[in-house]
This record gives C-alpha cells, structure tokens and sequence, in this order.
C-alpha cells in the first residue's frame, strides 16, 4: 500500500475509496450492502465500511464550514475578525479529524500495518475474540427497594 494520501485540496475520499473498492474487489455500494446483509461475514470490511462512512461524514462537515469561512473572508473588509477567527479553527479542527478517519481508513487496508503482525495482533485478536456483550460500565440507574418508614431515635411521638 502506498502513502499517497493527498495533502490539501486533493480528493482524500475519493482515493481512500477506491483503494477500498480495489482491495475488497468490488464497489462501495456492493461492499456496504455485502456488510449491511451479513455484517459478521468479513470484520475486517465492517470496519472498513464504518470508517469509510465516518470518513465520508466528516469530510461533508469539512465541505460545509470551508464554505462558511470563504463566505465570511468575502464579506470582510481587510482584518479578520473573531467569529470568522473561529470559523477558521473549525476548520482546522474538521480537517484532523477528517485526516485521523483517513489514517484509520489506511491502516485497516494495510496488512503489513504496525499492530497487525506479531505479539500486538495478537492481542488485538484475543481481546477481539472475547469482546463485551454489553457496556464497560453500568449505564443505568441500579434498582433500589423501596425504604420503610422508620421513626428516628430520640423524637417523640405525640
């Protein structure tokens, strides 16, 4: 696999795309409805899917507040001011994350990936096997009974 992704303006969804479509041997669409069908059949395009769908969301997001920014540089007369400032880290902010969902897209193509061979894939493959059926943590309240009314000590009742 090659370190070919893009830097700046070029087209990271559409590469990382169809270096998918090349490693699984099909289309996007096929590829998402082999997994919607049966999603336990290949993990590894799970994951794939899911990144890519994530990938492929945040890169809309990008899309939107570059769009934004460039409207509100073309409405300023010659300084910045602090809400396009911000509109400015949003973007920074869209693109690492659009840029993290890409390298994950990249290391779940990549076999000879760090973490894939040896004692770490291993590991991975254990902890996998034996994953939780259900939250790491109790997430709902617990079931308390009911308390009777006890009178307190020391009060007289009249």
């Amino acid at each position: 696999m090659s370190d070919d992704i893009p830097d700046g303006s070029e087209d990271v969804v559409g590469i990382l795309t169809e270096q998918i479509e090349a490693h699984f041997g099909m289309g996007m669409d096929q590829l998402k409805a082999a997994v919607a069908a049966v999603p336990t059949a290949d993990p590894d395009a799970t994951d794939v899917v899911k990144w890519h769908g994530l990938l492929v969301d945040s890169q809309a997001v990008l899309d939107r507040v570059e769009g934004d920014l460039l409207a509100a540089l073309e409405s300023q007369p010659s300084e910045v001011d602090d809400p396009t400032m911000g509109l400015a880290q949003r973007v920074n902010a869209a693109v690492t994350a659009r840029d993290g969902r890409a390298l994950v897209v990249r290391w779940l193509l990549d076999p000879d990936a760090p973490g894939k061979k040896g004692l770490a894939a291993e590991r991975l493959a254990r902890f996998n096997r034996s994953a939780r059926k259900g939250p790491a943590v109790q997430t709902s309240a617990p079931h308390r009974p009911a308390l009777a009314s006890v009178p307190r000590a020391g009060r007289a009742t009249l």
